[in-house]
């Protein structure tokens, strides 16, 4: 017995109301909004680690040569 598609929509946040996405035959991410509206909305709610690292790094570079 085949399995029955579901075709519930997730809840998303109310900024990105209307986001729907899917892949397609050829494996492209296809999505309902522009992509540069999703990086504002990831940019804006989301901490980047590898950015906050490489901050700190910097930080403590500075504070030694200052130190030193």
């Amino acid at each position: 017995m085949a399995k029955k598609k579901i075709s519930k929509k997730p809840k998303v946040h109310k900024e990105l109301k209307g986001l729907e996405m899917s892949i397609d035959s050829f494996g492209e991410i296809k999505t309902t909004l522009n992509i540069e509206n999703i990086n504002a909305f990831l940019d804006k709610h989301v901490d980047d680690k590898k950015l906050r690292e490489k901050e700190e790094k910097e930080l403590a570079k500075k504070k030694k040569k200052s130190g030193s």
